[in-house]
C-alpha cells in the first residue's frame, strides 16, 4: 500500500537531530518559554519575511487569537463581518464565530481559492477583514485581494495552515496580510510531533498584545492586563521546529517533483487535475503542494479503484463548513461551487519521501480508472 503520508518516514529522516533537540530541551531544565521558542520565532519570522513570529498551541488559536487581540485594539467589534472562503477547513470558520464575529462565506474561483471578484461584490457596511486560506498550498491571489482591501480598509488575516514557503514575486505566505496564521499539525509542510502553531506580523502594535494574551494575558508574572489565554508553543515541539525549517525549502522541491510527475502523466478524462499555476498571475512558485487534489465526478468510484490498486487517498473536505452540524442555521444556505467541489475532490499521495515509483504507480492507477470502483 501506498501510504497517503508517512509521518514515521518524514520524521525518520530528520531523527537524529530530532533526538538531540528533545534531549538538549531535557537536560536543560526549561520546558516554557525559553531559548529554543525565541530560537524558532526568531527563524520562522525570518523564513516567512516577517518582523515578528509569535508561537502559539496550534493553527486555530493562531487565528483566533489574531482576531481577539484586533478587537482589544478597537480594530474589530462584536457583530463585524469577516470574509472567508466557503470552502475551507473549518477551523477558519470557527476563529470569527469564536470571537461574536460575522463570516461571509464567498465561493471560490477555479483554483479553488476564494475568487478575488466575488469577495469584492461581498464587502458591505459592516466588513471589517478578510481571511483568505492558501488552500492546499496554493497561495491565494494576495496581490488582487490586497488591493480590494486598501481600497476598502480592511484587515487581512491570512490563514496559512497549508502554505508554509509558498510565495509570489519572493513574497512569501505570512507576509501579505496585516498577519497570519500558521498550524504545524504533524502532516502540515512543516509539521510538529504534536500540535503547534505560530502568528507572523508585521504589526508592533498588534505584536505585543497576542505576545501577552497567549501568555494568560500576562505581560509580567502574576500581573495580567488582558483576560488571556494559556496557548503557548512549547520547547520541545520548538526546538523540533527549528530542526525541520531547515529542511523545509528541500521537501519543498520534493513535492513539486512528485506533484510534476502528476501533472504530466495523469492522462485521464474521469480525472481533473489542480491548476498548476494558480490563478494569473501567480505562478508555480505560489503553490507547495501540500495537497495534491484531483477532481472527478466519479470520486468515491475513483476512490475505491484507487484503494484497490494499493494507493491510499484522502477528502479534503468531505463536509463544507455551512453544512456541518455545528453550523446548523447555515445548512439551508447554498454555495453550489463550493457543495460541488466537495463532492468531488480527492488528494493524491505527495510528501517529501515519495519515491517517483510510487508516483509512477498512482499514476498508473488513476490512468486505469474506467469510471467503476
Amino acid at each position: 500500500m501506498i501510504e497517503f503520508l508517512s509521518l514515521k518516514d518524514v520524521n525518520a529522516a530528520h531523527a537524529v537531530e530530532l533526538k538531540a533537540a528533545c534531549a538538549r530541551v531535557i537536560d536543560s531544565g526549561w520546558y516554557i518559554q525559553g531559548k529554543e521558542l525565541e530560537q524558532f520565532e526568531t527563524d520562522f519570522a525570518a523564513a516567512c519575511g516577517s518582523k515578528y513570529c509569535f508561537g502559539v498551541a496550534n493553527g486555530l488559536d493562531a487565528l483566533t487569537l489574531t482576531l481577539r487581540a484586533w478587537k482589544i485594539l478597537g480594530k474589530l467589534s462584536v457583530g463585524d463581518e469577516v470574509i472567508v472562503p466557503a470552502n475551507t477547513y473549518i477551523a477558519s470558520v470557527l476563529a470569527i464565530t469564536e470571537n461574536g464575529l460575522t463570516p461571509i462565506l464567498v465561493e471560490p474561483d477555479e483554483s479553488l481559492n476564494i475568487s478575488p471578484a466575488l469577495i469584492k461584490a461581498a464587502i458591505g457596511p459592516k466588513t471589517k477583514a478578510i481571511i483568505p486560506v492558501h488552500l492546499y498550498g496554493q497561495l491565494a491571489d494576495m496581490p488582487a485581494i490586497m488591493n480590494i482591501a486598501k481600497d476598502h480598509g480592511l484587515l487581512v488575516l491570512e490563514d496559512s495552515a497549508q502554505s508554509h514557503g509558498a510565495s509570489f514575486d519572493g513574497k512569501k505566505a505570512g507576509s501579505w496580510g496585516d498577519a497570519a496564521g500558521f498550524s504545524f499539525y504533524p502532516g502540515k509542510n512543516l509539521g510538529a510531533l504534536g500540535d503547534a502553531g505560530a502568528i507572523t506580523t508585521n504589526d508592533d502594535e498588534l505584536a505585543q498584545v497576542v505576545k501577552v494574551l497567549r501568555n494568560y494575558g500576562s505581560h509580567e508574572k502574576y500581573k495580567n492586563i488582558y483576560q488571556g489565554v494559556n496557548s503557548r508553543l512549547d520547547e520541545i515541539q520548538a526546538a523540533m521546529l527549528t530542526v525541520k525549517l531547515k529542511y523545509l525549502s528541500e521537501d519543498i522541491k520534493s513535492r513539486r517533483k512528485i506533484a510534476e510527475l502528476y501533472m504530466r502523466g495523469i492522462k485521464n478524462d474521469l480525472i481533473r487535475l489542480p491548476l498548476d499555476m494558480g490563478v494569473s498571475p501567480l505562478t508555480l512558485e505560489s503553490h507547495v503542494w501540500h495537497l495534491f487534489v484531483v477532481r472527478s465526478d466519479k470520486r468515491d468510484a475513483l476512490q475505491k479503484h484507487l484503494a484497490a490498486s494499493g494507493v491510499q487517498t484522502l477528502i479534503h473536505y468531505p463536509i463544507p463548513p455551512h453544512k456541518q452540524q455545528a453550523y446548523k442555521d447555515w445548512n439551508s444556505l447554498s454555495f453550489p461551487i463550493t457543495e460541488k467541489i466537495h463532492d468531488q475532490v480527492l488528494s493524491l499521495p505527495i510528501g517529501p519521501t515519495m519515491s517517483v515509483e510510487d508516483a509512477a504507480t498512482v499514476i498508473s492507477a488513476c490512468n486505469s480508472f474506467n469510471g467503476n470502483g
